[in-house]
Parts: C-alpha cells; structure tokens; sequence
C-alpha cells in the first residue's frame, strides 16, 4: 500500500508530551483496501499520541458508520461504529512484534501511516452477522428467499415418499 498522507503521522521533531490529530475516513479511504465488506463509511478517529523518547503511544476514539450489505437480502444497510483502540509504537532495529497492538519501526523513521491500523480498528467493530432489523429487508427478496425454501422442502418430501430412494438408503444401512 502506497503512502497517505492523510494517515500519516510525523513524529520526528517532536518533543516529549501529548498530541491530537484527528482522521476522517470516507469512500475514499475505504476504497484503497481490497475488502468489499466496507461499501462506504463516514468515521471520525480522534487520536492522541502520547510521545516519550523511545516509546510513543497512540490512543485512538471511533465513531460513526459504515455501509455494507445485509446478509439476508443483500440490500446496503449502515453499521454504527464506536470504540476506543492503542497502540504501542516503538523504534528498534532489532525487536519484532507479534501483537497487533506493537508497531516496531527501524532506529531511523520519522513517521508512521496508520491506514491499515485505522481500517482494521473499523472492519473489527462490524458485526460478523449483518441483517437489517426486522421488517427492513428487500421485501422481493425476502419473499424470492422464502419461495426457494420452500420449494426445496417440497423436493425433499418428494424424494423422501419415492421408493426408489427408500430401497438405496436400505442398500447403504445394510453395509
């Protein structure tokens, strides 16, 4: 993923203490990633970076809405999005991390990009089941929904009452 400037944040130069910065993700941001999970979104990120002079931590606050597809129906419906998330940045050549919470960079940065830290702290907060509240489904395809089930329990009981099918299942009980 190339550099964005407005995830960006330069940390060189600055002193020790406390610092706010403020994303807002929309389409745009949303877009550069290759999950089709987020259609469109409007997030507000408040962020404060705590900075030391080897440690900085950043404490992020979330809130708004993404828009992704209702697994009933597949009709676009909003997901409200509120959190709070930190993470750990340290500079170090030799440290690795595995905890999502730890960026480790080299000796030498000056800055980080936080997209891909931002949009994972927004697709974690969608539900894994999405489905609109009741009644505010697609009423066509709900009804299209419930016809093809329908009609695949009317091909069961048929199969079910074909003796055919009885003598076969009598053929694989007997081995």
């Amino acid at each position: 993923m190339s550099r964005n400037d407005d995830t960006t944040v330069r940390f060189s130069g600055l002193k020790s203490g406390r610092y706010s910065y403020r994303f807002e993700l929309g389409k745009d941001f949303f877009d550069r990633f290759e999950n089709e999970e987020i259609r469109d979104g409007k997030v507000e990120i408040d962020a404060v970076l705590e900075k030391t002079e080897r440690v900085m931590v950043m404490k992020f606050t979330l809130r708004g809405e993404v828009t992704t597809l209702c697994d009933r129906c597949l009709g676009e419906m909003r997901v409200p999005i509120e959190g709070e998330e930190s993470l750990n940045i340290r500079l170090s050549d030799d440290e690795e991390s595995d905890d999502e919470n730890v960026a480790i960079l080299p000796e030498g940065a000056f800055e980080i990009d936080l997209a891909q830290w931002l949009y994972e702290y927004v697709a974690v907060r969608i539900p894994m089941q999405h489905i609109h509240a009741e009644g505010e489904c697609d009423e066509a395809t709900v009804s299209y929904i419930k016809s093809e089930e329908e009609l695949q329990g009317e091909r069961e009981a048929n199969r079910e009452a074909d003796p055919r099918w009885a003598a076969l299942k009598e053929l694989k009980d007997e081995k």
